[in-house]
């Protein structure tokens, strides 16, 4: 057998990837994200995102409306200077999941994969029903289905001489929503169909990616192509996370450089450090897991561009691979984390 993986340039083989970022978002609107400040610093906020307000900013990312853009001219600058930094550093692959109900921008990631040299592959799918315009909201399972294929094997419907890599980020709130339950299945039957890799996002309760895979898996979906994003924010109980690995999907850590503690979209819980996710990886490595673990950042903010004064998308390979080692993770663990297993989920057989 023979396996592609689709780009925004073309088709290349597993091999060429290289070192992945397998959740990343290189232009986006989050803005229906917003958060109002604390009173007390509600003026820090209508100012510009500059050296004196940026420390408010990373506290509160969510309550800087121009930090939630990541689609204007000043957020495509340093996104390709970004990119150009981790290809340096010895990135290979960024794997963008921009869906719909996010703004993505498939001409933007071609520019960047052809300036720096690093592979793109984008996907397809649908953000949360509350950022889908009203056709999507009251299509069928089966135009969703069609929506998706259509854009795996012959091209966006937006933009027809690039085809999709893969499903994703399919995302849903708690409880699930009617929409999220369609694309969920729609996405479980399309995979089935092309053999591609799948990305869900869950909500911030540790039911939803449970009940997101069951769903997942009805719909025919394999579990080995199916990726569970966002875990170092959704089971921080250990019980809870090794109970999901055992279901067989790949568990991504995916907030890599996100070291504030406090959560806006989630206040009655702690966001976990850097060192907390290599502590939740180690646990899953313990119970021989190291085939099915991701790593990533999930860059959907202006903040955590190094132009912003950001960790960057080269932080995982700078900042993060040297403490892997100190804390016992031999080089082919940390190979298979990072290039061996997000391109065998990304493969499609030719």
């Amino acid at each position: 057998m023979t396996y592609k993986i689709q780009t925004v340039l073309g088709d290349v083989t597993p091999e060429k990837l290289g070192i992945t970022l397998p959740h990343e978002h290189l232009a986006m609107n989050f803005s229906h994200f917003y958060r109002k400040p604390p009173k007390i610093l509600a003026n820090i906020f209508d100012l510009n995102m500059t050296l004196e307000t940026i420390g408010y900013i990373r506290q509160y990312p969510y309550s800087s409306q121009h930090n939630l853009f990541l689609n204007d001219r000043n957020a495509n600058d340093a996104v390709l200077q970004d990119v150009e930094l981790y290809r340096k550093c010895g990135g290979g692959c960024i794997v963008e999941n921009t869906t719909e109900g996010l703004e993505r921008d498939v001409e933007f990631y071609k520019r960047i994969s052809k300036k720096t040299g690093v592979k793109i592959v984008a996907g397809t799918g649908y953000y949360i029903a509350d950022m889908q315009s009203c056709d999507s909201l009251h299509a069928t399972k089966e135009n969703l289905y069609d929506h998706m294929l259509k854009e795996l094997t012959e091209g966006y419907e937006d933009y027809h001489t690039v085809k999709a890599g893969f499903i994703g980020e399919i995302a849903s709130v708690w409880p699930l929503r009617d929409f999220e339950r369609k694309a969920i299945l729609a996405a479980g039957e399309v995979q089935a169909q092309v053999g591609c890799g799948v990305s869900f996002h869950p909500h911030r309760v540790p039911e939803a990616p449970f009940e997101i895979i069951r769903l997942y898996l009805e719909a025919g979906g394999k579990v080995h192509k199916a990726v569970m994003s966002h875990l170092d924010r959704t089971l921080l109980d250990s019980e809870k996370l090794l109970e999901f690995s055992e279901l067989g999907t790949y568990c991504q850590f995916d907030l890599f450089g996100t070291e504030v503690s406090f959560y806006q979209l989630n206040i009655d819980t702690d966001m976990p450090s850097d060192s907390q996710r290599l502590d939740m990886i180690c646990k899953l490595l313990n119970e021989g897991k190291a085939e099915r673990i991701l790593m990533s950042h999930d860059i959907h903010t202006k903040h955590r561009l190094t132009s912003y004064g950001g960790h960057g998308y080269s932080h995982i390979l700078t900042n993060i691979i040297p403490r892997m080692k100190s804390k016992g993770m031999s080089q082919e663990v940390i190979d298979n984390i990072t290039i061996h297993n997000p391109a065998k989920w990304l493969e499609i057989q030719q």
